[in-house]
């Protein structure tokens, strides 16, 4: 059920058409938060903050710590490397040299001890915590056979599930053995993590959506620690861990579809507003359009005394005007119905757009979820003060 639910989640989101600055921001958004948590749970300590300055090259740290970005720096060396690939229609073979080329990619320049060999199978036994990783004689052949076996499953994938289903479980599957097995000296769980990372990226994950398991695991690490123990203990039985993986992904899925409905919410809210002032508005009528717009840019009801200083645009338009232009420009949206005022505030009366959706009983499983948007802020908002006691006009002295 979990599979199928992401599966749907993943096709529904990979078909919503954003604005060009909404995509790339959650592309920025959650390529940081995925490099973040690939190198937190290995024990970096930068913030998402300064992952996303560096990002921006805008982060100085002292030299103690300049590795830090190090890690950060080959973590996003190895995604872009796959996207390459899946940009360029290029099968990425998870067989055992991609899976030495990802350690490697992810422990170059870094300050190793002298046993570990980036890119290279130990020739060690080793143990974490009270874990010990498979006999390093027997990692060859456990690394092949788990080539073949993701192979294999994506050759042999149910209906049900179809490819992006497969996808899933593939990478969760293979994170889990390539915990399990332990192959390389340092940077297993990056590299782990890696691998499910391509998997979903060449299935045809969306990138945002491709960085939510790796998050997932860092926001729950304690549990993410539980399950792989627990799943070592239990004699390899996938299924728990796999349960978990993937309600944490349904989860980040669901949040990802919120803020792209926000996004088409307010889409849908400046073309009504656009179309309710016509095709060739006046000079007021298009002063009046840029102050809604505006107005529906704040987060909460907006001052009227600073309405002027809303953006240079509007700045501009009431240049040498009175307060009474400003007044009578309010009135009017008042008439329109695009803004609602109480008192010294104001705010847009965006929940118009929910009108423009399919009908449903609020609050059932076919209602939209919307989640923390600001949309059902202001409609709350708007809400509230209908049922004021006193509302408050905007006073006008003079016609339209």
């Amino acid at each position: 059920m979990l599979l199928g639910e992401a599966r749907s989640k993943i096709q529904h989101l990979a078909g919503v058409p954003l604005r060009p600055q909404t995509a790339e921001r959650l592309h920025q958004l959650y390529l940081a938060k995925g490099i973040l948590a690939t190198t937190a749970i290995e024990g970096n300590t930068l913030s998402q903050e300064q992952v996303e300055r560096h990002l921006r090259h805008s982060l100085e740290l002292p030299p103690s710590k300049e590795y830090l970005k190090r890690e950060i720096d080959n973590v996003l060396l190895a995604c872009g490397a796959v996207w390459k690939n899946v940009e360029a229609k290029q099968d990425l073979p998870l067989d055992k040299a991609m899976i030495c080329t990802f350690n490697r990619v992810l422990l170059a320049g870094l300050d190793l001890p002298e046993e570990v060999i980036p890119g290279e199978l130990r020739k060690y036994n080793v143990g974490v915590a009270q874990y010990r990783g498979a006999p390093w004689e027997d990692c060859d052949y456990l690394i092949d056979r788990l080539s073949q076996w993701l192979a294999e499953l994506a050759g042999n994938t149910p209906a049900f599930l179809g490819p992006i289903g497969m996808a899933i479980l593939r990478a969760v599957v293979a994170h889990l053995y390539l915990a399990w097995i332990h192959p390389f000296g340092d940077g297993n769980g990056r590299t782990a993590r890696m691998v499910e990372f391509a998997i979903l990226l060449q299935a045809g994950v969306p990138t945002p959506a491709a960085h939510l398991l790796s998050n997932h695991y860092n926001e729950t690490r304690s549990d993410y620690y539980r399950q792989l123990d627990f799943a070592s203990r239990c004699g390899g039985d996938v299924v728990p861990f796999v349960r978990y993986a993937v309600r944490g992904l349904v989860d980040g899925l669901q949040a990802q579809i919120d803020e792209a409905r926000e996004d088409q919410l307010e889409v849908a809210w400046t073309n009504y507003v656009y179309s309710v002032f016509g095709d060739e508005p006046s000079a007021p009528q298009m002063r009046r359009r840029r102050l809604v717009l505006d107005i529906s840019k704040a987060e909460h009801p907006y001052p009227i005394s600073h309405l002027r200083l809303a953006s240079p645009q509007t700045a501009e338009a009431y240049e040498g005007k009175t307060s009474k232009t400003l007044l009578r420009d309010l009135s009017a949206l008042m008439r329109m119905g695009l803004v609602k005022v109480d008192g010294d505030m104001v705010h847009a009366q965006k929940e118009i757009v929910l009108a423009f959706l399919p009908r449903a009983k609020d609050g059932s499983p076919a209602a939209p979820r919307i989640g923390k948007s600001r949309l059902r802020k202001r409609r709350a908002i708007g809400q509230s003060r209908s049922t004021a006691r006193r509302p408050t006009p905007v006073p006008t002295t003079a016609p339209d």
